[in-house]
């Protein structure tokens, strides 16, 4: 691009020495008085309440870093709910997400910036001289290079970075002598051997010891990287070989981002989630700005903020156009495929692209960034947080959420950039809710389902690392913070580098070069500073009306832009047919189906289209056969509800999810496994009895223990060590009779989860839970009175479940060791109850996408809205009346034969991890 078509971006810093704030705000210095026009459309928030509740924001990160530093340090992680480090090798693996630990105090490291923007100067002083004397980078231990790079290498170069400004200043770390800096580079040369490829894209993994392909170091056969995984290194790569002057960083660093542009998809302008490291072919050819991808965006833009280099700029303005063109949805950003940009390659998103916005902030495209943001943030205010996966009608996809800051993050920049006081009350939202729903006794636990409200036993380092950062930015003032954060640019962890390294050390070597550079539509480049357009127009109330057909977008009303209606059917020929209007009886449909794939290209991707919506109708369908988690959440001292346990449901006995939720003490049984008639009945009468898992059916042990008084049970599996956090829960079987006599409600707790309660009955004596389908809310008078919470009305729950890594999507679709998990609903043929050694029985899947479907709104399209909202707010549950499919015919058979490799080629997708 030429500098006529729209010159540097407000955040240029060659030659000159820019503030962040011409970066972090583009729009807001783009039109100096945005802000007064934004102030002028609301209510602003008193600077006392401002403090208030920044003053607050320093105590939730008291709570989490003095609870990690007093429980867990020097594990990398806390686990809250358990009150213990995380060590790797030491808890039962969690796969891919584990990636992140690598023995050397992760949390620790990821917070030293943050202690400083938090003006807890002593603290940081601290900080910086334990990770000196405690943290061993010689580990041998496979770690993922791209984790390793934001989380570690970031945060010894962040904390390099304030510790040599405090140095400045003359009161504080005047003993510093660029350890943190030695440390980084010590790092920075594991991380090296990782780039040992013919294409110059690093492994996704390297063994910290070992390096890569050594028999000892148990990595180095990988194949296939994401995009973020080997476009997110810049950033951190180039800043180091500014602060040493070894060159080697940056070089590395750009050759990934220089072979990932040739590889994109030229027609598209798009790339990939997953590519080949040595061949370069694209694996996964799906693309959109969330999980695998999102970070090689930023780091685009903000790798030419950093370095100067207009090739970044044109890049990333590139792909943004391509973006905007294909993935944009307004308020949606929707998955395509690189190749066929105007098919959809799903019908949910991910919390990742929670960034984006604020992305658009820098960019200077206020407009889109205020839509996605409040669509985002009204599936918020729906569930308390923002589910890990959500579809296009706003139903749970995934239901975890592990504390992420990227909503936060988005809401900080939007708020620079308008100074709409709005943004402060998104903030105060989110403030409350980690307080209300999230907050336990040992620091902040991740939802393990947002529906429930049940906990996960992680507190992952980022969220110390970023969401206190930007909250606390977000409430303060200038004179709040003891340094200026205009002079930074902010990493995709929320680390601090210095602009002033533009000019420090440059590199001899040639800039990139961006070839085969296509002319793009000018007005894209228009909204990059200096800006050629007005970005608000002189009414103060511009952001509200943006927001506001957006206020019930999730709950009354059907989103913009779900629906894409294909440039072919502009004429007015009918649209395409979608999965859930199919009926297997009619001619019409038939010859449709016939035609796909073979008219023309326009019936290709609506066969593509079709075949998508099948698969995802049927794995819906699956999902919804089986029964939701329920919760176990602790309301004695000193947990006061704020304690919730996931636990598996039971085929018999009270539904909780029909009747009021069961409130009790808790008592163990005699004998514990309960398979014999109860020797204490005094002791479990009026109460929930724990029982071990094991020796008998689960009906007999609740008959057992309901003959014996007790209100209802709780069954411990006996499998020491097993854990929610590792493996997908399964519901409990009857015994193959007649379970109508059992009338007490039956949960299954994981012995990890089990052992809280056990611990809590040795400790506490009277520990007292609430059974139910979805956590209660905390009453934050209980606490100091030491009276039960005050209950508030439940609501009923969807039916799936997640399981994410701390960048990656992953994949819950499995049973753990010895366990397969029943569905069948007790009025359905008696399950196969099996001796509660072998677990449960799994669900009967069943295979044809074709038969015996609930139609489900999956792209948006609304009928009878009123009727569909009405059942909404009653059920929580899909809305749509239940449909019968038929039998299918022969011609349905041959037609599904032809496209076996579509269907394949979209269940991969679905299973694969991002």
């Amino acid at each position: 691009m030429s500098e006529a078509g729209g010159g540097r971006g407000c955040g240029s810093v060659v030659p000159q020495r820019a503030p962040w704030s011409l970066v972090a705000t583009t729009a807001a210095l783009c039109l100096v008085t945005a802000t007064s026009v934004w102030t002028a459309g609301a209510a602003p928030m008193s600077r006392e309440e401002k403090q208030k509740l920044g003053n607050q924001v320093l105590e939730m990160f008291d709570h989490a870093y003095g609870n990690y530093m007093e429980h867990a340090y020097p594990a990398d992680e806390l686990m809250p709910l358990t009150c213990r480090g995380r060590v790797r090798g030491q808890e039962p693996s969690r796969g891919d997400v584990d990636d992140a630990l690598g023995k050397f105090s992760l949390t620790l490291i990821d917070s030293l910036d943050t202690l400083v923007v938090l003006n807890k100067t002593k603290e940081f002083e601290d900080a910086v001289r334990k990770v000196l004397s405690d943290v061993n980078l010689d580990n041998d231990v496979v770690v993922s290079v791209f984790e390793t790079n934001i989380r570690v290498l970031g945060g010894l170069l962040g904390g390099h970075s304030l510790a040599i400004m405090l140095r400045e200043k003359g009161e504080h770390m005047q003993w510093y002598s660029d350890e943190l800096l030695q440390m980084a580079t010590q790092l920075g040369y594991k991380l090296l051997p990782a780039f040992n490829t013919t294409s110059g894209l690093p492994y996704p993994r390297i063994n910290l010891k070992f390096g890569i392909r050594k028999p000892e170091a148990r990595t180095g056969t990988e194949t296939d990287t994401c995009t973020a995984c080997a476009g997110t290194l810049i950033l951190e790569f180039a800043a180091l070989s500014r602060f040493t002057g070894a060159a080697v960083f940056e070089e590395y660093a750009r050759k990934a981002l220089d072979f990932l542009w040739e590889k994109r998809q030229r027609s598209s302008n798009l790339v990939g989630v997953t590519i080949n490291i040595h061949t370069g072919d694209w694996v996964r050819k799906d693309s959109g700005v969330g999980a695998g991808i999102d970070s090689y965006y930023e780091y685009l833009l903000k790798a030419y903020v950093l370095l100067g280099d207009d090739s970044f700029l044109e890049r990333f303005n590139t792909h943004y156009d391509a973006i905007m063109r294909y993935i944009s949805q307004p308020p949606l950003l929707l998955d395509v495929h690189i190749h066929k940009p105007m098919l959809n390659a799903r019908t949910w998103m991910d919390a990742l692209l929670a960034f984006f916005p604020g992305l658009q902030v820098l960019k200077g495209d206020i407009r889109p960034a205020i839509e996605t943001h409040e669509m985002l943030y009204q599936v918020i205010k729906k569930h308390n947080f923002l589910p890990e996966a959500f579809t296009t009608d706003f139903r749970v996809h995934w239901a975890q959420h592990p504390l992420r800051p990227e909503f936060a993050e988005s809401t900080y920049f939007l708020y620079k950039a308008t100074g709409d006081p709005y943004y402060l009350e998104v903030g105060k939202t989110l403030i409350e809710n980690l307080n209300k729903y999230a907050r336990v006794p040992c620091g902040f636990a991740a939802m393990k389902d947002v529906r429930t409200g049940s906990h996960e036993d992680r507190m992952d380092s980022f969220f110390l690392a970023e969401m206190f950062k930007y909250l606390y930015l977000l409430f303060a003032d200038k004179e709040d913070i003891i340094f200026d954060i205009e002079d930074y640019i902010f990493t995709t962890e929320a680390h601090l580098l210095p602009l002033w390294l533009s000019t420090t050390n440059q590199s001899t070597s040639k800039k990139n070069t961006t070839s085969e550079y296509i002319e793009l539509d000018d007005s894209n480049f228009d909204w990059t500073c200096p800006n050629t357009q007005i970005l608000f127009p002189n009414d103060p109330l511009y952001a509200q009306s943006i927001r506001e057909p957006l206020k019930n977008v999730v709950d009354k009303s059907c989103p913009r832009g779900i629906i894409r209606v294909e440039e072919s059917f502009r004429s007015g020929a009918k649209p395409p047919l979608r999965a859930r209007d199919f009926m297997a009886t009619n001619p019409e449909h038939l010859e449709i189906l016939k035609k796909m794939g073979a008219a023309s290209s326009v019936d290709a991707e609506d066969g593509l289209r079709f075949m998508q919506e099948m698969i995802e109708l049927s794995s819906q369908q699956q999902k919804e056969q089986q029964l939701p988690p329920r919760a176990v959440q602790i309301v004695s001292h000193p947990f006061f509800g704020r304690v919730v346990l996931t636990a598996g449901p039971a085929q018999f006995g009270l539904d909780l999810a029909k009747h009021k939720e069961t409130r009790g003490f808790v008592a163990s049984s005699t004998p514990y496994n309960g398979c014999s008639e109860l020797t204490n009945p005094e002791a479990v009468m009026g109460k929930i009895a724990l029982i071990q898992r094991g020796q008998c059916m689960f009906a007999e042990k609740a008959r057992n223990i309901q003959n014996a008084g007790a209100i209802g049970g709780i069954v411990i599996d006996d499998n020491e060590g097993s854990s929610s956090d590792t493996a997908p829960l399964f519901q409990m079987a009857g015994d193959g009779k007649d379970t109508d006599d059992i009338r007490i409600p039956m949960l299954f707790l994981f012995s990890k989860e089990g052992s809280i309660i056990l611990d809590a009955l040795r400790e506490y004596e009277a520990v007292e839970v609430l059974l139910s389908d979805k956590a209660k809310d905390r009453d934050p008078d209980m606490e100091s009175e030491e009276q039960p919470f005050s209950e508030s009305d439940s609501q009923n729950q969807s039916t799936e479940q997640l399981a994410l890594g701390p960048r990656e999507v992953g994949s819950v679709d499995q049973e753990p060791p010895g366990e397969s998990s029943a569905n069948a609903p007790p009025e359905s043929a008696p399950a196969a109850a099996a001796d509660e050694a072998a677990g449960v029985s799994p669900p009967e899947q069943n295979s044809d996408p074709l038969e015996h479907h609930e139609p489900t709104s999956l792209d948006g399209e609304c009928t009878d809205l009123d009727n569909q909202l009405q059942e909404q707010s009653e059920t929580e549950e899909d809305s749509n009346p239940n449909v019968s499919w038929g039998k299918k015919d022969q011609p349905i058979d041959s037609i599904l034969a032809d496209w076996s490799e579509d269907i394949e080629a979209f269940e991969m997708m679905e299973k694969d991890e991002l």
